[in-house]
């Protein structure tokens, strides 16, 4: 198995990549988190890897961290999830954006992501739960779960973005009831 490749990038034609190791060249599926922190071409680039063996092809998939890798990994143990949708997936959103969204079972934000359907989406919340996000009971060290969805919900349901709504959720203090809670997060966006 590949574990790793150390090499020159080469090319980078999103989502793949071709990576030179002492003078072999291995194409290199990335998702899009990845892709976005490679250096320029002709640069040194250091991947973890994921070899996926098919009935007709090896494929190479590249990682920028251990918890990107593993998380594919996860995915793709799920009936119906291929390697191309889980990297759609990671592409989509962060692990912990994801580790969130299984923790909450929010089905609405993984249909977000192109190709993920209300079905699919379900069935990752099910698979994935007690194996991703298991321990985020507390969102950003902050509020108690069932407060901290429905804080969540009323910031989107007012247009704040996922990323605006989790980073005003981690202003919250932990004892906050939802009501307290929404005040606080509005008050960290209107400063933000």
């Amino acid at each position: 198995m590949i574990g790793r490749l150390s090499g020159i990038l080469l090319e980078k034609n999103p989502p793949q990549l071709l990576v030179d190791c002492n003078g072999v060249g291995y194409e290199v599926g990335v998702p899009m988190s990845t892709f976005y922190n490679l250096p320029g071409l002709g640069e040194k680039v250091v991947l973890l890897t994921h070899l996926a063996i098919r009935e007709d092809a090896h494929v190479l998939f590249g990682f920028g961290s251990a918890e990107e890798r593993n998380t594919f990994k996860e995915l793709i143990k799920i009936s119906g999830v291929g390697a191309r949708t889980a990297l759609s997936i990671l592409s989509g959103m962060s692990v912990s954006d994801l580790a969130q969204a299984v923790t909450l079972q929010e089905a609405g934000r993984l249909t977000k992501v192109p190709g993920i359907g209300k079905k699919t989406a379900e069935r990752l919340l099910l698979e994935l739960k007690g194996k991703l996000g298991a321990d985020l009971g507390v969102v950003g060290g902050a509020v108690h779960h069932d407060a901290t969805s429905d804080i969540l919900n009323a910031l989107l349901a007012l247009g704040y973005s996922d990323k605006e709504a989790t980073l005003a959720l981690k202003q919250v203090p932990a004892d906050a009831s939802v009501s307290d809670g929404i005040k606080h997060a509005l008050k960290a966006l209107s400063k933000a």
